[in-house]
């Protein structure tokens, strides 16, 4: 989603004689300038420059200063287009998005889509909380009964596999069911993007909450393994995308300070949700048959989803968002690929935590309740660790946060699970490791936007959902395959870790780019790193596309830098 804002004008005056710094903040700077006998023009607000320069005074400007000005001021911003305390804080599913009218010097990397003469106001700026907290709690809410409700299906997985509840399917045909309804969600997010594009927001969701509870009441009449392909599968996973397309740019359109937090505790709902009905679809498969327990779970997603579709609120038309094209000219960016293999490899490990890990406690010798557990203490471990790993990521760097939270799945998946024989082990398993297993979903947002800059996280953030797609189609069945193959879980928890360990090399080369790219911005605009102002210079496509180029060239030198991205 994309607000439209004002354009900086490349048609610049002559600075007046007080600013000395050189930054041009006022971004349609056409007015003529003042006659060389005129008196300088007072600037009203004299702390953005000093006192000096409110009274109007003239310091000397030397040769050299002169050309530090001179590149300095290319950065040019309306200043009332930007909250100051929106610079650390871009959230998940960044809604904010800042065009400019300058020239793009790297053709190959512009989409052509930056149109900006139809927007010519500036959006009022986000009432940083407010009734951003309840669209907060509703679209965690909406998660829990989305994502976490889908997240129970290893407790269904469980259940199917002990029982041979459908004669002649085999493991690998309960194993697509679930990955069927995660691939379904992210392939639909185009044509749910449209929809809401189209018919808005509140729509496109309430024919989500028909489609899911569709889909759950059918499921508990299915007699056949391809009826579950189709409700369990295809109809849940359409449902949820319509429900997570639209409401999941909201809540960062709430907010300006403390965004990411906001989107950590409204993605903690998925694995507060999948807790929830880990107990509960245990339970009432145990006690009511599995038909009821589709049907109760089904009644609940309508009561609450839609609840919760009727109370959120976009503020889509208040800042002119819109919903872009794909925009395919991000492939030629290698550091963009890199944050599709960080996904791909994130999401094989995932997927596999999230379905295998109640069989597995089928498998060493827990019982069904057990096994239900299990499950539930790894959706716990979810809900709690994903606010905390927003909230530190503003603080440590996204990038670098992001990179030791995927590693440390990898290395408890290859160090834990491998040895977590008994019960006790294997909840301490599955609450840890559930704390960092799910570290994509929650930066995956701010990462983007480090790594194509705002005007292009929608349309990234479009090619990222289908590009995982598959991982998240094939990980099961892969993960149920290797234990048929060798007759025990062990190839499949190497599988697992191996593949968090390689999301996590994608970062860290990702991070030696990031690194390269603002010690070439600090360069240009001869400012130490840490004091760049990555807003200030998102705009200008010429540093972009050269800061872009030499952080190539130094991706795997620098990846070992101490900077904070």
């Amino acid at each position: 989603m994309e607000p439209n804002t004002p354009t900086g004008d490349n048609n610049r005056s002559a600075p007046a004689p007080g600013h000395h710094h050189g930054h041009s903040l006022n971004g349609n700077n056409t007015q003529a300038s003042p006659p060389s006998d005129a008196p300088a023009p007072v600037e009203k607000d004299s702390g953005q420059y000093g006192a000096g320069s409110a009274r109007g005074e003239e310091p000397a400007v030397g040769a050299d200063d002169e050309k530090k000005k001179g590149v300095v001021e290319d950065v040019n911003l309306d200043a009332s287009t930007i909250n100051d305390n929106d610079v650390d804080n871009r959230g998940f599913h960044e809604p904010s998005v800042i065009r400019t009218a300058g020239n793009n010097e790297d053709e190959e990397e512009s989409s052509g889509n930056d149109n900006n003469a139809d927007s010519h106001h500036n959006p009022p700026p986000p009432p940083n909380g407010g009734y951003g907290w309840v669209c907060t709690a509703c679209v965690a809410t909406i998660n829990a009964h989305t994502w976490g409700l889908n997240s129970s299906y290893g407790v269904f997985l469980a259940h199917y596999l002990a029982t041979n509840t459908f004669p002649g399917a085999t493991p690998l045909d309960y194993a697509f069911v679930g990955s069927l309804s995660i691939s379904c969600a992210l392939l639909c997010s185009p044509i749910a993007t449209i929809c809401t594009r189209e018919f808005g927001t509140k729509p496109t969701m309430l024919a989500g909450v028909v489609m899911e509870t569709a889909s759950l009441i059918c499921a508990s009449f299915a007699n056949r393994i391809w009826h579950l392909f189709l409700t369990q599968g295809v109809l849940f996973g359409l449902g949820m995308g319509f429900l997570f397309t639209p409401s999941v740019g909201i809540v960062p359109q709430w907010f300006s300070t403390r965004r990411s937090l906001a989107n950590g505790f409204s993605a903690c709902g998925s694995g507060l949700g999948g807790l929830l009905y880990s107990f509960a679809a245990g339970a009432m498969i145990r006690n009511l048959g599995i038909e009821w327990a589709f049907r109760i779970l089904g009644i609940l997603a309508f009561v609450v989803n839609t609840t919760c579709t009727l109370l959120v609120r976009d503020r889509n038309k208040i800042i002119g968002s819109s919903q872009l094209a794909f925009d395919t000219s991000l492939f030629r960016r290698p550091e963009f690929l890199l944050l599709l293999a960080f996904g791909w490899f994130s999401m094989l490990g995932y997927v596999v935590l999230i379905f295998s890990l109640a069989n597995y406690a089928n498998e060493i010798g827990l019982g069904a309740s057990e096994a239900a557990l299990i499950s539930a203490f790894f959706n716990l471990g979810q809900g709690v660790g994903r606010p905390f790993v927003g909230y530190f990521s503003d603080r440590t760097g996204r990038i670098n946060m992001s990179a030791l939270m995927t590693l440390l799945a990898g290395v408890f998946s290859l160090v834990i699970w491998v040895n977590a024989k008994v019960y006790g082990v294997l909840i301490f398993f599955a609450i840890i490791c559930g704390c960092v297993g799910g570290t994509f979903w929650t930066t995956i947002g701010p990462v983007t936007a480090e790594v194509v800059g705002l005007k292009h996280v929608p349309s990234a953030l479009s090619l990222v959902w289908l590009t995982i797609m598959l991982p998240c189609l094939f990980s099961e069945p892969i993960a149920l395959q290797i234990v048929a193959g060798t007759g025990s879980y062990l190839g499949t928890q190497l599988f697992t870790g191996f593949m968090f360990v390689a999301a996590a090399a994608c970062l860290l080369v990702l991070r030696g780019w990031k690194i390269g790219q603002v010690r070439e911005v600090a360069r240009l605009i001869n400012e130490a790193p840490e004091h760049i102002d990555p807003v200030k210079v998102e705009n200008n496509e010429e540093y972009n596309a050269r800061s872009r180029k030499v952080g190539r060239k130094r991706m795997v030198a620098d990846c070992c830098g101490r900077e904070r991205v």
